[in-house]
């Protein structure tokens, strides 16, 4: 197996089910008090059993450090796959996601305070 496919890969597991993330195909994660809702490109969307904290515990973790795929916590209840984000609304309180091969578009909600540190980061670089 590839190294590519290593990295990019995390797996959820309740009792009854598994879950497997490729990273490369998330347009974000939000918090849901507990758990966390993953939302796919394609528009699939599924709940994990953890929380956002612990998610991007996971995607920091040294043996991720090596991905191409960059993720941003942004506000309190989310993380954006920057490798997808498409379009910065500040004044609609918005960003739209996607990879530019699917027919699905993300769009997100997002507080002002946020969208702005989001796009300094951008106008920084």
């Amino acid at each position: 197996m590839e190294k590519q496919k290593k990295i990019s890969m995390l797996y959820f597991y309740t009792r009854d089910e598994m879950l497997r993330v490729d990273l490369r195909k998330v347009g974000y994660f939000q918090a849901d008090r507990n758990y966390t809702d993953v939302y796919f490109l394609n528009g699939y969307r599924a709940t994990l059993p953890t929380n956002l904290m612990a998610i991007e515990q996971m995607l920091d973790d040294d043996r991720m450090k090596g991905r191409t795929i960059p993720f941003v916590r942004i506000g309190r209840s989310l993380i954006v796959n920057l490798s997808c984000l498409i379009h910065i609304n500040v004044p609609k309180q918005e960003i739209v996601l996607s990879d530019m091969q699917s027919p699905c578009v993300l769009k997100v909600t997002v507080k002002k305070e946020a969208l702005k540190k989001l796009k300094d980061l951008y106008t920084q670089k």
